[in-house]
């Protein structure tokens, strides 16, 4: 007769001999898995990589602001500008990866030229003239210029390339070249640039946010919600809901693939990191399939909380975050489920993230890890010190 086991041990924080290890053989490093969005976990990504190369990472698809919008309102794609920069992120920098590639990937086209000129340069690119692509060698030149050249095609003689992203540019292109699936050109371009660990959105299919307001008000958009590209909402967010585009509420949703199950499920360590708190982060946990799986993982589940002021999360206070963190993944329970949720919040030992109330957390069931986090003066989470203490977890 087979069954679960689970096995505790005693916990040292940081655990520099546990990371010692990690470090000296990255490639058989755990299974950390991020519910990750934007930006903010990129460079504890990029030191991450030194100690495992087996990080999964499952960003949203959900953006609608930046350049990554233009994209979206083109060919009706899911975002793919937090895929690529977390791709780029994790890629091999060493002599064994493959720098011409990351170069192009992570250029972008100015902002300043006009749009004749931007044009000439993409041309350049799709024909292999320009210096960035020159020097990478084929097939691997040839296969970026034939999706940079779908790309090219399909847009709009009026689509605006200023500031435009050419990994953005080419993956949009794989997408368009693969019956719109973004899934094989994420992976084709994980192995272009030796990217050491796994980037996937949490859903292959384009969709947006939606939101509810305590005023009663909705706003459709991620780019409405942030509180980054417009005005920061006029009241906290009482629910949010996946949506069907940007013009009227049309809730909607998904199951994972069973490929994104199986990762939460199999994960030695699942984090919950810090990020614009719904767009980012509680937007991850939506789709239809991801709490069941979180709570069929027996291994340890951390919450690293924002540091400074997101505009998405006013009204909040720490345990309330926390409540909403926990009720997002429940609430995708099937009832057969018999893991936690949340076993861990991880705080630097001396910033203020406001109370704390140990009562409310006992009777969730969670713990309080504090530790050093933070190093500077900024109010930011050191890289390192994160990284050793998540990997003392696993």
């Amino acid at each position: 007769m087979s069954g679960s086991l689970r096995i505790s041990r005693r916990m040292i924080m940081p655990d520099l001999v546990r990371v010692h290890r990690y470090q000296s053989l990255p490639e058989q490093g755990p299974k950390v898995l991020f519910f990750s969005g934007g930006s903010a976990l990129n460079k504890i990504s990029r030191v991450f990589k030194e100690y495992t190369h087996h990080s999964i990472h499952l960003v949203t698809p959900f953006d609608s602001g930046g350049s990554s919008a233009r994209l979206r309102a083109e060919f009706d794609i899911p975002a793919v500008g937090d895929l690529r920069s977390r791709l780029m992120a994790l890629a091999d920098e060493t002599v064994m990866g493959q720098p011409e590639v990351y170069a192009l990937f992570t250029h972008r086209l100015s902002q300043h030229e006009t749009s004749v000129e931007l044009k000439a340069q993409l041309q350049q690119l799709v024909s292999g003239e320009h210096p960035l692509i020159e020097i990478i060698p084929n097939p691997m030149r040839a296969l970026i210029q034939s999706h940079l050249a779908v790309t090219q095609q399909r847009i709009n003689d009026d689509f605006d390339l200023h500031g435009a992203s050419i990994g953005n540019l080419i993956i949009a292109g794989g997408y368009l070249n693969n019956q719109q699936h973004l899934d094989p050109i994420v992976f084709l371009f994980s192995r272009l640039v030796k990217t050491l660990g796994d980037v996937k959105t949490t859903l292959d299919a384009s969709l947006h946010l939606g939101v509810e307001l305590d005023n009663g008000e909705t706003v459709l958009g991620q780019h409405n919600i942030t509180g980054k590209e417009t005005a920061v909402l006029s009241s906290p967010i009482k629910r949010m809901w996946l949506n069907k585009g940007l013009r009227r509420i049309q809730l909607t949703n998904q199951h994972i693939a069973d490929d994104r199950k199986d990762a939460i499920e199999s994960a030695d360590l699942i984090c919950y990191p810090p990020g614009s708190f719904y767009s980012s982060l509680l937007a991850n946990l939506m789709p239809e399939g991801v709490g069941r799986a979180i709570c069929n993982n027996s291994n340890p589940k951390v919450y690293l909380p924002n540091l400074g002021i997101d505009p998405e999360q006013q009204g909040l206070s720490l345990m309330e975050r926390v409540h909403r963190l926990v009720a997002a993944v429940e609430i995708d329970k099937g009832g057969s489920e018999i893991y936690s949720a949340l076993d861990y919040l991880l705080l630097d030992e001396s910033y203020d993230y406001g109370e704390v109330d140990l009562e409310q957390l006992e009777r969730l069931k969670v713990q309080v890890i504090k530790t050093p986090l933070i190093t500077t003066k900024l109010n930011k989470y050191d890289e390192r010190l994160v990284t050793k203490a998540l990997l003392s977890l696993t």
